[in-house]
Formats: C-alpha cells, sequence, structure tokens
C-alpha cells in the first residue's frame, strides 16, 4: 500500500532519532492514512479514497468533496484528485444545462 494521500500528496518523511547522547538514526515518519469512502454529489456515487486525516478534515471543512475539488487549484491535487475534478465539473455542467 502506497502511504501517500491521494488528495494532497502528503508522503512518509524521512528524520533522525536523537538520543540523549546526541547519537543520530534514521526514521521514518508515516502519514496518518485512512481509506474512507466519500460521497459526491455531483456523480451521485461513493467514491473510495485513501486520505489523510489532515485532508479529509479539510474536505469536511469545506463542504464535502464536490466543493473542496472544485475550489481547490489543480497545482495542489494530485494526479488522482484533478481526474475526480474533471469528471465532477463534467457532471456539473450537465445538471445545469
Amino acid at each position: 500500500m502506497a502511504r501517500r494521500c491521494q488528495v494532497t500528496g502528503k508522503g512518509v518523511m524521512s528524520g533522525n532519532n536523537v538520543s540523549h547522547a546526541n547519537n543520530r538514526t534514521r526514521r521514518r515518519f508515516l502519514p496518518n492514512i485512512q481509506e474512507t469512502s466519500l460521497l459526491s454529489d455531483a456523480l451521485g456515487r461513493m467514491i473510495r479514497l485513501k486520505l489523510s486525516t489532515s485532508a479529509i478534515r479539510t474536505i469536511e471543512h469545506n463542504g464535502g468533496l464536490d466543493a473542496y475539488l472544485v475550489k481547490a487549484k489543480p497545482a495542489d491535487l494530485s494526479l488522482e484528485a484533478r481526474r475526480l475534478k474533471k469528471q465532477i465539473e463534467k457532471a456539473q455542467a450537465r445538471a445545469a444545462a
């Protein structure tokens, strides 16, 4: 399982464990990735994504998956999220017409 958020792109970071004697050993900081299902109102179905907990909070704060993706800049989104954003925008355009 790739430890990367599908919306924000947050992934594994590395650093050091530092002992009292100032010895340094390499370690990994793993993101808190959860597999969740979010409802897309425009597509009318559940979308399964692997998201970081901070991304889940941000999506809920912005009013759901559709609202978050439409508002977000494409440069800030991962490739999967950009594809999903296009699908949602097309579905909203069809619904408006």
